[in-house]
């Protein structure tokens, strides 16, 4: 007898489907089969069993811009349980004053209370001689994806071309992973010294500060440099076609490179920004429009983008008070709740993406770029029994108010999506069952990078 039995669910991975049992045995899966026996046993009768899904790029607890997102590590990965999210992917806060180290323990620290399993990818601000020393240290700790900025110059987190050049080839050498916010500095200052003395002013001009021009640019940038040294890119956050049309062309040419988007970048269009409160939608890269949601949904379901993470960086109405300048608004987005859900509503029932593409691009993707698999992102005998019960029936209207993200809007507020979360277990213990938070402050683990 097994300690927990999911019963008579469809059981779903990237490779099969299967109508039966699923049985959990301490922190794993023990066995899949028909009329298994558990000293506990749930029913999953009409719903689909799937991998826990998988952030790969959240923010909690980060400092910026004089205040700090709103969801710490206790909070967010609460909310990120509620809606079938099992592991996180987080950032140390980088900075030229810290070595990399530091920006570790320190993390960890504030990681403590976490709900959910974890990592870090390392967040390099500041290139300097010791760097490459302390990336190699940080590799033996666990840390092997390096994040870069090409914007952001006036806070000094822009990377330049020759340090990132430098960069990449340690990166190289240690077999991790380079991770860039491809934006083109340049052009988004050029086109801000073009606006208007009042343009500022204007929400509407975020979206023409940073065009699609300026991703694709950034992204053919890093790319040659990646051909050069061997390094293993990612981009983060790809929100345009543009963008995805010079992903394409660089792998053609040979580069070894992967990418991501986010639901933000697939749902909505810079038209937000000339609402009342367009404001709050501050993010970074801009939304784009609508041309640019077909082509990262088709991305998607064509293979050609390999994963949806949520970026979430949640601040609330109260600090995106509007100041008169949409260069003066903290940039981000609340996302880490509704990651599931809206992928299965808009991607699976729309008929846009398969189960097993679902699983894939919320479970499995994400683990192999970490060098998870087959520990996570799968429920194949032997995984982390990480595991949410998804009800594909469930029809319902997205509110703040009945979130669990400690922020009081929702970008998606009012939109109704079918398909809901109603079970999330992580390492076998239920941790979120019917929008309740079951699971203790502290029991996530730290998981770190694999470089297989």
């Amino acid at each position: 007898m097994y300690d927990l039995v999911i019963k008579n669910g469809v059981i779903v991975t990237e490779g099969f489907r299967f109508e039966g049992d699923l049985a959990v045995e301490g922190e794993t899966v023990a066995a899949i089969g028909k009329d298994l026996r558990g000293k506990r046993e749930i029913s999953a009768e009409g719903q689909y069993v799937l991998p826990g899904g998988i952030d790969i790029h959240t923010h909690m607890a980060l400092p910026v811009g004089g205040t700090c997102s709103s969801d710490d590590f206790f909070t967010g990965t609460a909310a990120a349980a509620c809606g079938g999210i099992t592991t996180i992917v987080d950032f140390t806060a980088g900075s030229p004053e810290t070595t990399l180290a530091n920006d570790l323990e320190t993390r960890l620290e504030t990681a403590s209370p976490a709900v959910i399993d974890y990592s870090f990818h390392c967040e390099i601000v500041g290139w300097n001689e010791k760097r490459p020393e302390e990336m190699a240290a940080v590799l033996g700790k666990g840390l092997g994806t390096f994040k870069f900025f090409t914007a952001y110059g006036d806070s000094g987190r822009r990377t330049r071309n020759g340090a990132l050049l430098e960069a990449f080839r340690e990166i190289s050498s240690l077999r991790g992973k380079a991770l860039v916010h491809a934006e083109d500095d340049d052009i988004i200052h050029r086109l801000l010294e073009e606006l208007p003395e009042d343009g500022i002013s204007d929400m509407r001009n975020l979206a023409f500060t940073r065009p699609d021009e300026c991703e694709a640019l950034a992204v053919s940038t890093v790319s040659w440099m990646a051909r050069r040294t061997g390094a293993r890119v990612h981009v983060v956050h790809l929100s345009s076609g543009l963008g995805l049309e010079e992903v394409l062309l660089q792998r053609r040419l040979g580069t070894p490179l992967s990418c991501e988007t986010c639901p933000q970048y697939l749902l909505l269009t810079e038209e937000v920004y000339g609402r009342p409160e367009g404001h709050l939608f501050s993010a970074s890269p801009s939304l784009k429009k609508e041309a640019d949601n077909r082509r990262l949904w088709r991305g998607l379901a064509e293979r050609e983008i390999n994963f949806v993470a949520t970026d979430h960086c949640p601040f609330t109405r109260e600090q995106k008070t509007w100041k008169g300048s949409f260069t003066a608004l903290p940039y981000g987005l609340p996302g880490v709740e509704m990651l599931m859900a809206l992928l299965f509503s808009e991607g699976v029932k729309a008929g846009i993406l398969s189960l097993e593409d679902f699983v894939r691009v919320t479970a499995s993707a994400p683990a192999r770029f970490m060098g998870w698999y087959p520990r996570k992102g799968t429920l194949l005998p032997g995984s982390d029994a990480d595991i949410v019960l998804l009800d594909p029936g469930i029809d319902w209207a997205i509110s703040a108010q009945d979130l669990h993200m400690a922020v009081d809007f929702s970008p998606y507020e009012g939109m109704r999506v079918t398909g809901k979360t109603t079970c999330t277990i992580s390492r076998g213990q239920i941790i979120a069952q019917d929008g309740e938070i079951l699971g203790s402050q502290g029991r996530g683990r730290f998981v770190g990078f694999s470089s297989k």
